[in-house]
C-alpha cells in the first residue's frame, strides 16, 4: 500500500519531486532556474531545487543563490504538490510567501502540475 503524501518526511518528498521531474525532461527542456523552498514548521527545512540542462536537482540548505524562495509551512506544501492550494490564491492569503521572481514563481507551479508528482507517491 503507497503512503499518503502527509506520510512523506519532506527529504523524501523532495527526493520524489527531483526523480519524477527527472523520469521526463520534456517539460523542462531549455529551462534553467533555482528554486529555494524555505518550509516552515518541527518537520521543515530548506531544500533548493534547480533546474539546468533538461535536468532538476534538488539539495538541502541554500547553498547557490535562488532566482526564487517560495516560504510556506509543511501542510501547505503537501495541499500545493496536491494541487489542492493555489499558488496565486496561497500568496494573496498569506500562506505562501515569495521573494525573487514573481514570473519564476508562477512558472514552478505549472511545471509540477505537469508532472502530476501527486500521481507518483
Amino acid at each position: 500500500m503507497s503512503k499518503t503524501i502527509e506520510e512523506y518526511s519532506l527529504a523524501d518528498l523532495m527526493k520524489k519531486i527531483e526523480e519524477t521531474l527527472n523520469g521526463n525532461s520534456g517539460p523542462i527542456e531549455g529551462f534553467q532556474a533555482t528554486y529555494q523552498f524555505d518550509i516552515t514548521g518541527d518537520d521543515g527545512g530548506t531544500y533548493q531545487l534547480q533546474f539546468q540542462d533538461g535536468k532538476s536537482a534538488v539539495k538541502e540548505g541554500s547553498e547557490t543563490p535562488a532566482d526564487c524562495t517560495l516560504i510556506m509551512s509543511l501542510g501547505s506544501f503537501h495541499q500545493f504538490m496536491l494541487g489542492k492550494l493555489n499558488g496565486t490564491m496561497a500568496f494573496m492569503t498569506g500562506k505562501l510567501k515569495i521573494k525573487g521572481d514573481m514570473g519564476k514563481a508562477l512558472k514552478i507551479e505549472s511545471i509540477l502540475r505537469q508532472y502530476n508528482v501527486k500521481d507518483s507517491l
